[in-house]
């Protein structure tokens, strides 16, 4: 169990060479995707190929994720990292529930806003322990 633990919850969070720039460019190709997503759903522009745009938007946020997961798993315990969860659901469901594209597209909008934007306390809280947490204690 131990072993798991250090693996998915290191005591320093790892970092890879290039990682920072590896973000950038992902977190790039996130916002190309978003505002190709949103132009086809705001704009009703169905010769527009939004679905496109929406898999490089979950394909770009997916990994991301994987690398603050690898980085140090206590993002899973984190609200920020649970918001991005319910986001690549939400955004998922735009694939299944088209008539809801705008709506859901712009609760994934709302969410990214307010949880990149809020304090640390708040993107660091767990609902787990019912406080921020910094490392797992």
């Amino acid at each position: 169990m131990a072993r798991r633990h250090s693996l998915l919850f290191p005591e320093t969070s790892r970092f890879f060479p290039g990682q920072r720039w590896i973000n950038i460019c992902l977190r790039t190709l996130h916002l190309i995707g978003l505002s190709g997503t949103g132009y086809g759903f705001l704009s009703n522009g169905d010769s527009f190929n939004w679905k496109a745009f929406l898999v490089l938007t979950i394909i770009s946020g997916t990994a991301m994720m994987l690398i603050s997961i690898w980085s140090n798993g206590i993002w899973l315990l984190q609200l920020r990292g649970q918001a991005i969860l319910l986001k690549l659901l939400l955004l998922g469901l735009i694939l299944l529930q088209p008539l809801f594209h705008a709506e859901l597209f712009v609760t994934v909008i709302i969410l990214s806003g307010l949880i990149s934007h809020a304090p640390g306390n708040t993107r660091y809280y767990s609902v787990f322990y019912g406080r921020r947490i910094d490392s797992i204690p």
